[in-house]
């Protein structure tokens, strides 16, 4: 790092968790970030911001004036752009030395396994279950932690998916297919209030920094939040030995 490298990032590097080590592996670490939206504007800024040295960011989607009540990486002027390509523009604003690829299309198959076994941590940011499921088996495939948040009207979750540690479940053993419920249990649909996904996001980011600087204990379980009563809520989640995804492995 330079001296001006040195000055950005002081106020991590002073943290004894972190310090010069873990600000490096931050430096030299790449995350796959799958939604550009209300959870995915939110992780972008703060791992750009934080210096995650390289990101790469996924949504198809174009931006609409709907989501800008919750999306806040977009702006008025982005109305019709591309998500992934308004947050790479928003993250480099914050921080042009971070290199941000952005990929205008949906990820799945061998594109989505190939992008999870290059990254050290993917995110989650998604609101489809089927999207889900295949980001989940991909990570799994890949040996990569997956970091998954969900938020919808007054409630959050986040749950964190490390297949490198033998007793971890996977998504499917905490919500195993064809008994997850509605499948378009989506804002679109049923609303959200704007800064839950904001707060649910930033947690998806703390945990993929911890994920890849190396500080503190990566989250267990599944954790939810209820913005009516700002209570938090933690469930541990044991590995399913009948799981369809992780079970083999």
């Amino acid at each position: 790092m330079d001296d001006q490298s040195l000055l950005r990032y002081s106020r991590q590097i002073m943290l004894e968790q972190v310090d010069i080590d873990g600000q490096e592996r931050l430096l030299a670490g790449h995350a796959l970030v799958i939604g550009a939206g209300g959870l995915g504007s939110p992780v972008a800024l703060y791992l750009a911001a934080a210096g995650l040295g390289r990101l790469t960011l996924a949504d198809a989607d174009a931006v609409e004036l709907s989501n800008l009540q919750r999306q806040i990486a977009h702006a008025t002027a982005d109305i019709g752009r591309n998500k992934a390509e308004s947050a790479r523009e928003a993250a480099l604003a914050l921080n042009p030395g971070c290199v941000i690829q952005a990929i205008d299309d949906y990820l799945d198959g061998e594109a989505l396994a190939r992008l999870a076994a290059e990254v050290d941590v993917v995110l989650d940011c998604t609101d489809r279950f089927s999207s889900r499921y295949a980001i989940n088996a991909a990570c799994r495939a890949a040996g990569v932690p997956l970091v998954s948040g969900a938020a919808i009207r007054f409630s959050g979750q986040l749950a964190v998916f490390d297949p490198r540690d033998p007793d971890a479940p996977c998504y499917a053993c905490l919500y195993p297919p064809g008994e997850e419920g509605d499948e378009e249990l989506r804002c679109a649909e049923n609303g959200v209030i704007a800064p839950l996904v904001g707060l649910i996001g930033s947690f998806q980011a703390l945990e993929a920094i911890k994920l890849v600087s190396g500080a503190g204990t990566p989250h267990r379980g599944l954790s939810t939040f209820d913005g009516l009563t700002g209570q938090w809520r933690h469930f541990g989640v044991p590995r399913d030995p009948a799981c369809p995804v992780c079970a083999a492995t």
